[in-house]
């Protein structure tokens, strides 16, 4: 058993002190956005089980690749909250929950937004190019997949939990997350399932921005300092 909580320590230590510090200095008060995501999240899934609000919800939150791309990228922000609808809602909800206040509260509320965004946007063009690919491609996708309804916060969650986790050090994690990405694509060659994969690439991306970024802030810090601006956490011997 000490051995087990060793480990753990290694891998989540520094964010469980983090998220910890936070919520004990601040409560709620420490993830306003996320706290404001699942409010909206449980709105829509309310709204678009009622005869009246479900074509609503398809207007401003729907995503189809059939559709017209401006129209999908004017609705792709909102699809991120729109839950799907063959899936538990409280799936959704937990995912947000959890995954976004880690990372609001590691990363940032407007990184957090950024890195939820950028994937689920990925997700989105990816299916484009992917059915303009076809199944005869390992990326491609058949072009009845077009009609596919493609919401909900999966992509985000997949990327926040790599870059969280890659982040503070907690290596295995990332790699874990990574791994069941593959393997469902492996098994289970949907769409969801390649969203996830074009969300991996898509933070792997903003992950090599922001250690660029760390870099030069380090390179040109101004000697004796004792500060690098690169906002990573400290690592721990």
């Amino acid at each position: 058993m000490n051995t087990v909580a060793r480990l753990a320590r290694a891998e989540w230590g520094l964010i469980y002190v983090t998220v910890r510090e936070a919520l004990a200095r601040k409560g709620w008060r420490a993830i306003p956005v996320t706290l404001t995501a699942v409010c909206l999240t449980a709105v829509l899934q309310f709204v678009q089980n009622q005869p009246w609000g479900f074509r609503f919800v398809q207007d401003i939150g729907s995503v189809r690749a059939e559709e017209p791309l401006w129209l999908d990228l004017l609705r792709t922000p909102l699809s991120l909250f729109v839950p799907a609808l063959d899936l538990p809602v409280w799936g959704a909800l937990l995912q947000v929950l959890v995954v976004f206040g880690i990372a609001e509260i590691c990363l940032g509320w407007w990184r957090m937004l950024v890195i939820a965004y950028a994937t689920t946007l990925a997700g989105t063009l990816y299916a484009r190019v992917a059915i303009s690919l076809g199944p005869g491609t390992p990326l491609g996708l058949p072009v009845t997949d077009a009609q596919v309804v493609d919401t909900g916060p999966s992509a985000a969650v997949v990327g926040l939990a790599v870059f969280v986790a890659w982040r503070y050090h907690a290596y295995w994690t990332a790699w874990g997350v990574i791994a069941a990405m593959v393997i469902e694509v492996a098994f289970k060659g949907n769409l969801a399932g390649k969203e996830h994969i074009a969300a991996l690439v898509a933070v792997l991306v903003l992950y090599g921005i922001s250690i660029l970024r760390h870099r030069r802030r380090h390179r040109h810090r101004r000697p004796g300092s004792g500060r690098t601006g690169s906002g990573f956490p400290p690592i721990q011997s």
